[in-house]
């Protein structure tokens, strides 16, 4: 059974405002960790390396104070190349014959490790991607430190994109354009007369439910963020309260991935970096994740439900 509008008001007024002064903190205390790690690690002086959240916490969509934050640490004086999704294995053969110096991604993965070792007697480093430090209660949150090194991609026409790429314990590579979502997302919070920022952690909370009812299966947290993205800011906008935008969004998201709409084309869908195709391969989720995904939210919230 559906939420009453009442519950429903209720859920959405709690879930619209953005992170407290205390959350802030806490993430200035994680930031702050990291940075002190990389600062007082001998190998990495004059490196000039780039310490920056990303995620969630830097887009000021997380909705919980118990979320976990993420903080690439950029290595900027060596940079790969290829195309929006990554290098194929001669590319990076290439480009690793090429470079002379010391700093593999292997070598800086490590003294990465080293440093937040010293900073923190609990560093994970079995994770495929990032080193997990765990929170300090009252402190800081748990935090996932990202080892990366600068990425470039160079279109046909224009200027070069620049992102970075994360080398993986089980030898692959992410590449990930976070500083292109953090511009796109206020860009578009501010055209939707900031609603979208709303949408998403209303959007992120509704899935938090679901899961817990155990009516969908979880899914990343950044995949809500990827579909309120792709709603067109008038349906946001123009509507009369934020119940009703939110409503709005479910609607379009919902004729999106409908098997018998004309108009859907859930293939043109991007992520909030404005790059990479939401459904491209290799992606962590499905269009079926979707479809469940908003048609759960659509019952759970009661919309379209005579009351």
């Amino acid at each position: 059974m559906g939420l009453t509008p009442q519950q429903r008001s209720n859920k959405l007024d709690r879930w619209k405002s953005p992170p407290s002064p205390a959350e802030e903190a806490r993430l200035a205390r994680a930031r702050r960790m990291v940075t002190n790690a990389v600062k007082q690690h001998p190998p990495f002086a004059g490196l000039g390396l780039v310490v920056e959240p990303k995620g969630s916490w830097a887009n000021n969509t997380n909705v919980s104070s118990d979320s976990d934050m993420d903080i690439k640490v950029e290595f900027t004086q060596r940079a790969f190349q290829g195309s929006t999704v990554g290098m194929s294995y001669w590319d990076l053969l290439l480009q690793n014959n090429s470079y002379n110096g010391p700093w593999t991604p292997e070598k800086f993965r490590s003294e990465l490790g080293i440093a937040l070792r010293r900073v923190s007697n609990s560093v994970d480093a079995s994770n495929n991607v990032a080193f997990y430090v765990p929170s300090v209660p009252g402190s800081r949150p748990d935090t996932d430190a990202v080892p990366c090194f600068t990425y470039l991609h160079k279109p046909a026409f224009g200027p070069p994109n620049r992102g970075t790429v994360v080398f993986t314990n089980d030898g692959k590579h992410i590449v990930n354009w976070s500083q292109q979502q953090l511009d796109n997302g206020r860009e578009k919070n501010a055209r939707t007369g900031y609603r979208y920022k709303f949408a998403v952690r209303a959007l992120k909370s509704v899935e938090n439910d679901l899961v817990a009812l155990g009516v969908i299966k979880n899914v990343p947290s950044y995949f809500m963020e990827c579909l309120i993205y792709n709603v067109p800011d008038p349906t946001l906008k123009n509507a009369l309260s934020l119940d009703l935008a939110f409503q709005a969004a479910l609607m379009y998201l919902k004729g999106q991935f409908n098997f018998w709409s004309f108009s859907a084309n859930p293939d043109a869908m991007v992520e909030p970096n404005g790059i990479k195709k939401l459904f491209a391969p290799g992606q962590k989720w499905t269009k079926d994740d979707a479809r469940q995904l908003v048609t759960a939210a659509w019952d759970y919230l009661g919309y379209g439900v005579p009351r």
